[in-house]
C-alpha cells in the first residue's frame, strides 16, 4: 500500500463513520417515537401490554416500564408469590387507588428564601471564627480472626443492587395555564400576572395524590409493618473467588488453577466443586464475564446473559426454587452483574460478579478475598455481629437494621413505619436519582478549551444526617397558602417531596436546576431555557435551591406535597461506615506492603457501596419474578408471566410483581439523600474553607456534563479545596488542550477515559520528572 492508496481509505473510513453516525441517529430517532407511541397506546381505556409487547418488538416488562399502569394488578386475594430477587414472602395489599394524572391546579407561591446580606461584623465574626478541622483517619488495624467470610440473611429481603429507575404514569400532557414568569429581581409575592398558555417541556406526565379522602389515605403508613432490630444471626455462607479468563480460584488459602473449558455454567459448576467443599455457596467472578462469551450472537447483551444463565445444568442440578424462609429462588438477569441460583439437593451455589462491590482493576482472585477479609476486619471493629452478604444492597440494609434504637422509651424503639403501597410507588415514579445530563453544541462550543473532571467523593455519605420519619403529612397548595411565612419556610427546609411548577426565570443563563420528567432512557431532564414552565415532583433540598441559588431566583409554585417529621434513622449507619471507609483509605496509603495498600483501596469502594447501594436498596423497586420451565412444559408458567425466552431445553419467564411488604422499604430516605446531593452538585458552602462550590460557581457555558457526583467543565483554574472527605470536589481528570465536544455517551466515556489517563500521566511525571 502506498501513500496515495492510504489517504484514500482514510476518506473511506471517513465517509463509513459518517454513514454509522445518521444510522445511529435514525436508530435513536425511530426508538423515541416507538416509546412515545407505546405511550399513546397506554392511554387506550383497552390497552393490553401483551399485544402492544409483540408489535413493538419488546418485552412485557418493557412496555410495562413505559406504560406503569399496564402491570398487573395483584387482587386483595392473590396467594402469596416467589420471587426470584427476594427472600420475604409477597403479600399484597388490597387495589391501590390509582394515580391520577396532574390536573395543575393554581399553585401556591413558597416565601423568598434568599439570605440577607451579612453586615460588616458579621463577616468578619464568621471569618474569624473557622476552625481548622483538618483530617482525621482511624488506622487502627486490628487483627481478629475473620470467623466468616460471607453470610446470608435468614429473613432480610434479596434487594439488588440496582437503582430505582422512574416511570411513566398517567396519560397523555395537555396544555396548562400558568403564570407569566416573574422577573429575575421580582419577588414571588408579585403572583398576579396574567395567565399564558404554556406547552408542556415534557412528553411524560408524573402521577399525583387523588385529592379529597383517597388522597388522605395515602398518608397512612402500611399496617404491621415496621422496621425493627432484627433478633437473629446471620446464616454464614463460604465463598470462592474465580478468574475465568485465567482459570485461577481461591477459597480460603487455597489456590488452584481449574480449567474452565468454554465457561458455561456447567463446566464452571463440575470444575469448582471438583475442587472445594459443598459447603462453598458463593462463587464470586473476578474477570472473565463468562455470561457475555456469546454476545456476538445475540442483539442485546441482556438476552446474552439470559441465555447463559438457562444453558444446560449438571446431572443433579437445578435452577434454585427455594430455601426454606428465605424464598429466594430464580436468577436476577442484568447485563453485566447477573446473578445465577442453582441446586443440587440441600446443597445451594450463587454465581456473582464481584463488580457489583467494586471494580477489581486487573487484581488477581487472592487480591480480591484479601479486600473482602479487610473489608469484613474494619467493619467488625463498628458492628461484632457483621458478616458480608450477597450484595453490597443486601449488606448495607442489614447493617442499618442493627443500628435501629432498642431501647426502652427510645422514640423509635418500636419501629420505623413503613409508608403506604400508594406513597412508596409515587416515590418510585417521581423521586429520580443522580443526575445524568450531556450538554451538546451549541449549548458549549464544538471545540472544547479544556476538559476538566471534578467527582465529589463519598457525596451521598455527606446527606445522611437528616431525613423524614413517622407519617408524612400531606400539603396541598390550599393548605401552603394558609401558613404564616415562617412556617412555609420551616416546611420548605424539612424532609420533604413537592410537586411544583416551575418557570425558569428571564435571564437565566445558566443550567437546569430542577428534574421534569420525559420519556426514554434519559428519563429526567433539565429545562434551563428562560421562561420555560413545566410541572415536576422535586425533594425540598432542590427547592430550596431553585428559590434561593447564588444567580438569580426561579419561580415555584407549590401544587401538594408531602412533609415528614425531621429524623436521623440514617446518621449512625453512614457515620460508622464513613469510619470504616476513613480507615481503610489511610491503610492503602501508608502500609508498608503495597498488595495490601491495593487491598485496603478495593476494601474502601466495597464500604463506599455498602452506603451508596444500601440507600438504593432502601428505595424498593416494584419487584420482577424470572423463572424458568422445561421446554414443552409452558402450561407451567405463572398467570400474569410473560414468556421472554427460549433455549433448547428452557423456556424463560418473567412477571412483574409489585412491591412487596418489605420491612425495610424507606423510599422517602433515599429520595431524600438523592434530592441533597443533585442540589449539592449545583451548590453547596464548604464552611471550614468559607468557599461555596458547585456547577453554578462556574461560568456559565462551561459545564459540559453532569454524571452523578461529577461536573465536567471547560472551566479554567479550578482550585476547589480538597481535605478528602466526603462531600469534597477531587480533581479526578484533566486535559489542558482542545477537545471536541462529545455528542453522544460513547464520546463522552472516550473523553472521560482520556482526561483520567492524561491527569495521572502529568501527576506522574510531576513525581517522577
Amino acid at each position: 500500500m502506498d501513500s496515495k492508496e492510504y489517504t484514500a481509505g482514510l476518506g473511506e473510513l471517513r465517509g463509513i463513520r459518517d454513514d454509522i453516525k445518521k444510522l445511529q441517529k435514525l436508530l435513536a430517532d425511530l426508538v423515541s417515537d416507538r416509546d412515545k407511541r407505546i405511550v399513546g397506546l397506554g392511554g387506550y381505556a383497552k390497552a393490553n401490554a401483551d399485544r402492544i409487547a409483540p408489535a413493538a418488538g419488546l418485552s412485557v416488562v418493557d412496555v410495562v416500564a413505559l406504560v406503569p399502569h399496564l402491570g398487573p394488578q395483584q387482587p386483595q386475594d392473590a396467594p402469596q408469590t416467589i420471587n426470584a430477587d427476594a427472600s420475604a414472602p409477597v403479600i399484597t395489599s388490597g387495589p391501590q387507588t390509582a394515580a391520577q394524572p396532574i390536573m395543575e391546579p393554581v399553585g401556591a407561591t413558597p416565601p423568598d428564601l434568599r439570605p440577607a446580606a451579612p453586615s460588616l461584623e458579621a463577616s468578619v465574626d464568621a471569618l474569624l471564627g473557622q476552625v481548622d478541622a483538618g483530617q482525621q483517619a482511624d488506622d487502627a488495624v486490628a487483627e481478629p480472626e475473620l470467623a466468616a467470610a460471607v453470610a446470608e440473611p435468614v429473613t432480610v429481603v434479596d434487594i439488588e443492587d440496582q437503582a430505582a429507575v422512574p416511570v411513566a404514569a398517567g396519560p397523555a400532557p395537555v396544555q396548562v395555564t400558568a403564570p407569566v414568569p416573574a422577573a429575575a429581581q421580582a419577588s414571588p409575592a408579585q403572583a398576579s400576572l396574567a395567565p399564558v398558555a404554556v406547552v408542556p417541556v415534557t412528553d411524560r406526565v408524573l402521577p399525583s395524590i387523588p385529592a379529597g379522602e383517597a388522597g388522605d389515605r395515602w398518608m397512612t403508613p402500611t399496617a404491621n409493618l415496621t422496621s425493627k432490630r432484627p433478633n437473629f444471626t446471620q446464616q454464614v455462607r463460604q465463598m470462592a473467588f474465580l478468574d475465568t479468563l485465567t482459570g485461577v480460584l481461591v477459597c480460603r488459602q487455597q489456590q488452584v488453577r481449574l480449567d474452565l473449558g468454554s465457561g458455561s455454567v456447567a463446566e464452571i459448576l463440575n470444575a469448582v466443586y471438583a475442587t472445594v467443599p459443598p459447603e462453598v455457596e458463593r462463587i464470586y467472578i473476578t474477570a472473565g464475564d463468562p455470561w457475555h462469551r456469546d454476545a456476538e450472537r445475540y442483539p442485546y447483551l441482556r438476552d446474552a446473559v439470559a441465555a447463559w444463565l438457562a444453558g444446560p445444568l449438571p446431572e443433579g442440578w437445578k435452577v434454585e426454587s427455594s430455601r426454606g424462609k428465605d424464598r429466594m429462588a430464580g436468577h436476577l438477569v442484568h447485563e453485566r452483574r447477573p446473578v445465577g441460583r442453582w441446586q443440587r439437593g440441600d446443597q445451594h451455589t450463587e454465581i456473582r460478579s464481584v463488580a457489583e462491590w467494586f471494580d477489581p482493576a486487573g487484581a488477581d482472585p487472592a487480591l480480591v478475598r484479601d479486600a473482602f477479609v479487610l473489608m469484613w476486619k474494619h467493619l467488625h471493629h463498628q458492628w461484632d455481629d457483621v458478616v458480608l452478604m450477597g450484595s453490597p444492597s443486601q449488606t448495607g440494609r442489614d447493617l442499618w437494621s442493627r443500628t435501629i434504637p432498642v431501647k426502652t422509651n427510645s422514640k423509635w424503639a418500636d419501629g420505623y413505619p413503613v409508608m403506604s403501597q400508594e406513597v412508596r410507588g409515587l416515590l418510585h415514579a417521581t423521586a429520580g436519582q443522580g443526575r445524568t445530563e450531556l450538554l451538546t453544541p451549541p449549548l458549549v462550543p464544538q471545540q472544547l478549551p479544556r476538559w476538566t473532571e471534578l467527582d465529589r467523593t463519598f457525596a451521598y455519605a455527606k446527606h445522611c444526617w437528616s431525613s423524614g420519619v413517622g407519617e408524612p403529612r400531606r400539603v396541598s397548595a390550599a393548605v401552603f397558602a394558609a401558613m404564616s411565612e415562617k412556617e412555609q419556610t420551616n416546611a420548605l427546609f424539612a424532609p420533604s417531596h413537592w410537586q411544583i411548577r416551575v418557570t425558569v426565570p428571564a435571564g437565566w443563563e445558566h443550567v437546569g436546576l430542577l428534574p421534569a420528567p420525559v420519556s426514554g432512557d434519559k428519563a429526567w431532564a433539565y429545562p434551563a431555557e428562560p421562561g420555560r414552565t413545566f410541572t415536576t415532583w422535586a425533594g425540598g433540598a432542590e427547592v430550596n435551591l431553585a428559590l434561593r441559588n447564588p444567580l438569580m431566583p426561579w419561580r415555584i409554585e407549590i401544587l401538594d406535597g408531602l412533609l415528614w417529621e425531621a429524623g436521623t434513622p440514617l446518621k449512625e449507619w453512614s457515620t460508622k461506615l464513613k469510619d470504616v471507609w476513613g480507615a481503610l483509605r489511610a491503610v492503602s496509603e501508608i502500609h508498608a506492603d503495597p498488595r495490601q495498600r491495593q487491598a485496603a483501596a478495593l476494601a474502601s469502594r466495597g464500604v463506599r457501596a455498602i452506603l451508596l447501594f444500601g440507600i438504593g436498596g432502601f428505595a424498593q423497586r416494584p419487584r420482577i419474578t424470572n423463572g424458568q420451565v422445561l421446554l414443552g412444559q409452558e402450561h407451567e408458567v405463572p398467570d400474569g408471566a410473560q414468556i421472554v425466552g427460549f433455549t433448547d431445553t428452557h423456556v424463560t419467564w418473567q412477571r412483574h410483581d409489585g412491591f412487596s411488604r418489605d420491612p425495610n422499604a424507606h423510599p422517602e430516605w433515599a429520595a431524600g439523600v438523592w434530592s441533597a446531593a443533585r442540589a449539592a452538585l449545583l451548590s453547596t458552602r464548604m464552611r471550614e474553607d468559607n468557599v461555596s462550590v458547585g456547577a453554578l460557581h462556574l461560568p456559565p457555558g462551561s459545564i459540559v456534563a453532569f454524571r452523578t457526583d461529577a461536573i465536567y467543565t471547560t472551566a479554567e483554574h479550578v482550585a476547589w479545596p480538597y481535605h478528602g472527605q466526603p462531600g469534597d470536589y477531587l480533581l479526578k481528570g484533566h486535559i489542558p488542550d482542545a477537545v471536541q465536544a462529545p455528542t453522544t455517551d460513547d464520546e463522552f466515556f472516550l473523553l472521560q477515559a482520556a482526561g483520567r489517563a492524561r491527569y495521572d500521566a502529568d501527576r506522574l511525571q510531576a513525581v517522577n520528572p
